[in-house]
């Protein structure tokens, strides 16, 4: 079998995609998509009444500082959204929850996030619309990437409160009068796709509550990605389990056969990474991209991980492969020979030190960097790569304005 061929093989089919859309056949309207987004409330996790009382904390938010109620009592209403960096549908309505928050505190109404999932019961398969996770140490990096001015807390550790406010998905927002009384509970608006926006439904009631009036419909069902509730780590024992059970290979490749790496066919997007035992630290950027991948697997996304050493390092590079559980397309070419492909990858490579590159359908390189892995520049370039999705419309849009440095 050509080693192109083999190669081809070996790809192994993604694993399943997030909960909130997850089906075989995708389905053929935005509309559809959208109806999939709501979680349905259980016993074990009511949604907080209209009414009650906004119940006490004390969390710790991404400024290193302890929040509690007390702090946000005297604003003439308090809204408070569940949000969370690894959803796509959050994502989205950050700029919505941004426009809230610069209409109304200016007028005197307290605002607060709470990022109400633990990390351990988020599937990685979950991530493949994000490039961190929801730990307190990358909420901080969300926030200062995208210069979110609203105190944003974690309750991921005992989910606690998320608890008591009973908050299905995220984003899922609830709004206090004056009194720290639930008026609204549910969703920002009705629609992802802000261009398909009718009703505002979160601007309406803090309208209606500034005015003393009722909020016309106080209860809207949230929809988003499901909360990651901490029982559901199950489900990642299960994944990994998947993970740990597919076959690790190493096929041998020709200058060729990279040259059609290179012109990248196909809708995928490609991670190409070219690496040696003998670089330093090698392994732990190979981790990062192979982590990667196991996020990004079931989008249009391939990560190819090229070793220069030759087929004497056969064993040795196997062995790190298989520790990685890196079921991903592993090469292997020798380091003579990579001195054929500078004008393809339009940099000279060097067996003593990593290369990578991000390459969009029908072969554009959008990123390369000679030297240890960045991981998130290399997650940025990927996510602003992807085309938008039906599923999470707004997607590209949010990458691309993204402003990382």
């Amino acid at each position: 079998m050509h080693p192109m061929s083999r190669m081809a093989a070996a790809t192994v089919m993604s694993l399943a995609g997030l909960l909130i859309a997850q089906q075989q056949t995708p389905p053929r309207t935005g509309a559809d998509y959208q109806a999939r987004l709501v979680p349905v409330p259980t016993s074990d996790h009511p949604v907080m009444k209209i009414g009650t009382s906004a119940p006490d904390f004390k969390l710790k938010g991404t400024d290193g500082k302890d929040h509690t109620l007390a702090e946000f009592s005297k604003g003439k209403l308090l809204v408070v959204f569940f949000e969370s960096v690894h959803c796509p549908v959050s994502q989205n309505y950050e700029e919505r929850m941004r426009a809230l928050y610069d209409e109304y505190h200016p007028k005197g109404i307290d605002f607060v996030a709470i990022n109400p999932n633990n990390p351990a019961a988020v599937r990685l398969n979950e991530l493949n619309y994000t490039d961190l996770t929801d730990a307190p140490g990358d909420m901080k990096i969300r926030v200062a990437n995208r210069h979110i001015e609203w105190p944003y807390l974690y309750d991921g550790e005992t989910q606690a409160l998320t608890q008591k406010y009973g908050a299905i998905a995220t984003p899922h927002v609830f709004i206090f009068d004056g009194e720290r009384k639930l008026q609204y509970q549910g969703r920002i608006d009705d629609n992802q796709n802000e261009a398909l926006v009718k009703v505002h439904d979160a601007h309406d009631a803090i309208e209606a509550l500034l005015a003393g009036q009722e909020v016309a419909v106080a209860n809207r069902p949230a929809f988003g990605c499901s909360t990651k509730w901490i029982e559901k780590s199950q489900d990642v024992q299960k994944e990994w389990a998947k993970i740990e059970s597919e076959p690790v290979t190493l096929t041998k490749a020709s200058v060729d056969d990279l040259k059609a790496v290179k012109e990248n066919a196909g809708n995928k997007v490609a991670v190409v990474h070219f690496w040696s035992t003998s670089q330093k630290n090698v392994q732990e950027s190979s981790k990062d991209l192979v982590t990667t991948w196991f996020w990004y697997a079931n989008r249009p996304y391939q990560y190819i991980n090229v070793n220069t050493d030759g087929a004497a390092s056969e064993a040795k590079v196997l062995e790190i492969l298989k520790s990685q559980h890196a079921y991903n397309t592993n090469l292997q070419i020798a380091g003579a020979d990579l001195k054929g492909l500078g004008s393809t990858f339009d940099a000279a490579i060097s067996p003593k030190e990593e290369f990578t590159v991000v390459i969009a359908p029908g072969g554009k390189i959008v990123y390369s960097r000679k030297g240890p892995v960045n991981i998130q520049d290399i997650r940025h370039a990927v996510l602003n790569t992807f085309p938008d999705n039906r599923a999470f419309p707004g997607q590209a849009k949010y990458w691309s304005q993204l402003k990382w440095r």
